[in-house]
C-alpha cells in the first residue's frame, strides 16, 4: 500500500535543509507521495527510511532492461499520464516479427534490415530495436535454428521469442542466452513452465490473456512465483482496443495503485496492409505502449515512426540542444563562408542539412541561445547583436577564420546594422530567410 504524504514525512529527517529542490520536507514528502520526486534526491534520509519508502517512491511502472549491450532499451519507468505533467521516461521499443517458416535467405535478408535500420535525427540515433521470432512450424529444432540465424544477422537487436511452446522455447533460449531474449507467449496454459525457464535464466516474460482482468491474475501468479520483470499483452490488436486497454491499464497503475499492472504493455500491431499497421502503431507508440510488435519496417515508415515516437519521449520543457561551438562542414578552408544560428537541435540539423546539400565547404557557428528558434531566441533577447558580438570575441574557432564577413538567418535582418557597429571591421550579410534557400545562395555565394 503507497504511503500518504504525512506517513513519508515522518521517516525523513525534518532539517528543511533544500538539498532536494523543495522548500521543506513536508514538501518533499507530498511530492514523493504523488510520485513526481524520487527518495533518492534527499542526501540525508536513512537506509532504514529508503527501504520503507522504496514502495513509495517507486516508479508505478516497473523499469526494465530489454536486450544487452549499448543498443538495449529501457522500457517502463513512466510515472505520468500526461506528458506535461512530467516527461515520459523511457520510448517504446519497436520490433520487427519474423515467422521460423520463412526461408533462411528471407530470416536473414529481413534480421539485416533490422540491422540496417539506424538513422541518425536531431542528434540521436534512432533504429528497430529488436526482433521478435515467431514460433509458426511446429518443430522446436527449425525454431532454434531460426532464432540462432536472425540473432547472427541482427547482432544488436534484442531477441524477442515469440513462442506459446515452451520446449521450443527453452531450445532458443539456449542459442541466444547470452543476447538474454525476452519470452513472449506465457499464458493460462504454460504458465508455470515459461515462469520456471524465466526464472532458471533471469528473463523478461511477456504474458498474453484476453482482457484486462486475465492478465492480472497472470502477473499475480508470475509475480508470486518469483518473476519480477513481466511484460503484458491483453490481446489488443484494434486501434481502438489499443487505446482503451493501454489508457486503463497506466491509469490503474498510476493512479490507483494497482500493481499487477504495473508493467510495460507490448502491442500486436502487425496487418499486411503496410499503411494500416503504421497507422495502428502510430496509436500504440502515442498510448502508452512499451513494445510494438510490425510486419515491415519500410524506411518510410520507420522514419515516421522514429519521429512520432521522439517527439511524444522528448521532455516538453526542455529543447532540444546543440553544443555551442563553430561546425566544420565538409572541409573548410580558412576562407570558406561562416553562417551563424542558434542551438535549437531541429534548427541547426536542418541548416547543417541544407549546407550539405549545396556542396559548398561552409563554417557553420552555433550559438547557446537555451534551445530556442532563430526568431524565438530573438524575440527573447538571446539572439541579439550584442551577444553575437560577444560570442564571436571570446571563441577561439573564429581564429580559423581568414576573413570578417558574418552571414546571418534572413529572419533576423534587423540585426545587421548594430552587428556592424558591435564587430568593426565586419560585414555583415543577410542570409535567406528559409533554410532551402541556402545551396543556391551558397553556390552564388562562391561562384
Amino acid at each position: 500500500m503507497a504511503l500518504t504524504g504525512v506517513q513519508i514525512f515522518k521517516l525523513l529527517p525534518k532539517t528543511n535543509c533544500k538539498k532536494c529542490g523543495f522548500p521543506t520536507c513536508l514538501a518533499f514528502a507530498m511530492k514523493l507521495a504523488q510520485r513526481q520526486a524520487e527518495i533518492s534526491a534527499c542526501p540525508d534520509v536513512s537506509e532504514e527510511a529508503k527501504a520503507t519508502l522504496g514502495d513509495a517512491s517507486a516508479p508505478p511502472v516497473r523499469g526494465i532492461m530489454l536486450g544487452t549491450g549499448d543498443k538495449s532499451v529501457k522500457m517502463g519507468e513512466e510515472n505520468v499520464m500526461f506528458r506535461h505533467e512530467k516527461k515520459f521516461v523511457n520510448p517504446c521499443a519497436i520490433a520487427l516479427n519474423l515467422s521460423d517458416t520463412l526461408s533462411d535467405d528471407d530470416l536473414a535478408a529481413r534480421a539485416v534490415e533490422v540491422a540496417a535500420s539506424e538513422i541518425d535525427r536531431v542528434g540521436q540515433k534512432l533504429r528497430v530495436d529488436a526482433v521478435s521470432v515467431e514460433f509458426a512450424s511446429g518443430d522446436a529444432g527449425k525454431y532454434a535454428d531460426a532464432v540462432k540465424l536472425v540473432a547472427d544477422k541482427a547482432p544488436e537487436a534484442a531477441i524477442i521469442l515469440n513462442c506459446t511452446d515452451p520446449q521450443a522455447v527453452e531450445a532458443a533460449v539456449k542459442v541466444v542466452a547470452a543476447r538474454k531474449p525476452m519470452i513472449y507467449g506465457a499464458d493460462e496454459g504454460n504458465l508455470d513452465a515459461m515462469v520456471a525457464l524465466a526464472k532458471e535464466h533471469k528473463l523478461i516474460l511477456g504474458v498474453s490473456a484476453d482482457g484486462i482482468e486475465a492478465v492480472m491474475d497472470l502477473t499475480r501468479k508470475a509475480k508470486e512465483a518469483g518473476v519480477d520483470d513481466i511484460v503484458i499483452d491483453t490481446g489488443a490488436k484494434t486501434a481502438k482496443d489499443i487505446i482503451e486497454h493501454n489508457t486503463q491499464i497506466r491509469r490503474s497503475a498510476i493512479k490507483k495503485g494497482v500493481k499487477e499492472l504495473g508493467y510495460p504493455v507490448i502491442n500486436n500491431c502487425m496487418r499486411d496492409d503496410t499503411m494500416v499497421e503504421a497507422n495502428v502503431a502510430a496509436v500504440a507508440i502515442a498510448k502508452y505502449a512499451s513494445i510494438i510488435l510490425l510486419n515491415h519496417i519500410e524506411r518510410w515508415k520507420n522514419l515516421a515512426l522514429f519521429t512520432l515516437r521522439q517527439n511524444i519521449y522528448t521532455d516538453p520543457q526542455v529543447p532540444m540542444q546543440v553544443p555551442q561551438k563553430v561546425y566544420e562542414i565538409s572541409d573548410p578552408a580558412a576562407d570558406a563562408p561562416l553562417l551563424i544560428t542558434t542551438n535549437f537541435s531541429l534548427t541547426y540539423f536542418i541548416v547543417a542539412g541544407e549546407v550539405e546539400n549545396s556542396k559548398v565547404p561552409t563554417r557553420l557557428a552555433v550559438m547557446d541561445c537555451e534551445g530556442l528558434s532563430v526568431l524565438t531566441a530573438w524575440a527573447a533577447g538571446k539572439f541579439t547583436a550584442n551577444k553575437i558580438a560577444q560570442f564571436i570575441n571570446e571563441t577561439e574557432d573564429f581564429n580559423a577564420v581568414s576573413h570578417k564577413e558574418l552571414v546571418i538567418p534572413g529572419q533576423v535582418a534587423i540585426l545587421s546594422g548594430a552587428l556592424e557597429d558591435k564587430l568593426p571591421g565586419w560585414k555583415i550579410t543577410v542570409g535567406p530567410r528559409e533554410a532551402n534557400g541556402l545551396p543556391a545562395f551558397l553556390k552564388n555565394k562562391t561562384a
